[in-house]
């Protein structure tokens, strides 16, 4: 895996294409599982862990990596496989990336490959499947199913974020003029929309949400199909960019494109905080970007947006 991720940054010619590269790894068997190489800073043989007192079972240990230390996330205990024997961390590898303004360390029995993929191939998780499951998406290389792992739904239970607004910002919200216009958020994530919907209702805003950018390029088409534009339905749009089917950067791309949806206000909010840059946001023209997820600057972010317009 030596020098397999040199250059990520240079990886921003995906944007706006519907595009994305996987790093593949193993967990448990031969199961391959994908994460987005945007996310990830590092790869490495597992390294010393130091133990953590009363930390959850899936966390394994801290690791001191290039003067951070880093928490070490058991990824199969953490979707309920069995862990990473002691034995095993020997031959382990440790993939480290950035997600909702942190880093930490996945622990993975084995690292593949990178593979290109186009978000068309990203399929959303089988219908019917429960609300346990740990997916954002499936997809198939080489004849073989590959499994993509909802994070931001582990994050959550190994350390939750605070997805209440304060008292503070709930009165200054009181004091604005009421009936504003819906927010439509777009994120596949069942976790993510959970935080975002709690967060906006605090401040009494109406949340329409859909789970992937062609779920919210076809709702958004059907409510302009009578010829009026998207600002007569909604007060902005709030959308991942991770995505099966359709990631955020096409979903911004194909709404500017289109005069009916062109003038609505559209933030990306995503996790990819750590190599997410101005170049990415202007070269597909979306209107903001927030890194995921503190609930008070999403609703100030919100109302500065709402009340401007």
């Amino acid at each position: 895996m030596a020098g397999v991720l040199d250059n990520v940054n240079q990886r921003t010619q995906l944007v706006g294409q519907n595009r994305l590269e996987l790093l593949l790894f193993r967990l448990r068997g031969r199961q391959m599982y994908g994460i987005n190489v945007f996310k990830v800073k590092e790869v490495l043989q597992c390294p010393k862990l130091s133990s953590i007192p009363n930390s959850r079972s899936m966390v394994r240990g801290v690791a001191h990596i290039r003067g951070e230390t880093i928490p070490i996330i058991d990824l199969a205990m953490s979707i309920r496989l069995p862990g990473i024997t002691q034995e095993e961390l020997a031959t382990s590898f440790v993939i480290i990336a950035e997600y909702n303004r942190k880093t930490q360390g996945f622990l993975v029995a084995g690292v593949d490959r990178i593979v290109n993929m186009n978000w068309e191939d990203i399929l959303p998780p089988p219908k019917g499947a429960g609300n346990e499951l740990y997916l954002t998406a499936v997809t198939n290389i080489d004849d073989k199913l590959v499994e993509i792992i909802d994070v931001e739904k582990i994050l959550a239970e190994v350390s939750p974020l605070r997805d209440d607004v304060t008292d503070e910002l709930r009165a200054k919200s009181a004091e604005r003029a009421p009936g504003h216009l819906p927010v439509l958020v777009v994120d596949d994530s069942s976790v993510a929309r959970r935080q975002i919907e709690r967060c906006l209702s605090a401040i009494g805003m109406e949340v329409v949400t859909k789970e992937d950018g062609k779920q919210a390029l076809d709702y958004l088409k059907e409510i302009t199909s009578d010829g009026s534009t998207a600002n007569d339905h909604l007060s902005l749009i709030i959308s991942d960019v991770e995505m099966p089917e359709m990631d955020g950067y096409t979903l911004v791309t194909r709404c500017k494109s289109d005069p009916a949806l062109r003038d609505t206000y559209i933030m990306l909010h995503t996790s990819l905080s750590g190599v997410f840059n101005t170049a990415m946001v202007k070269k597909v023209g979306a209107d903001e970007f927030m890194a995921k997820f503190s609930a008070d600057e999403l609703v100030e972010k919100v109302m500065e947006i709402i009340d401007r317009e």
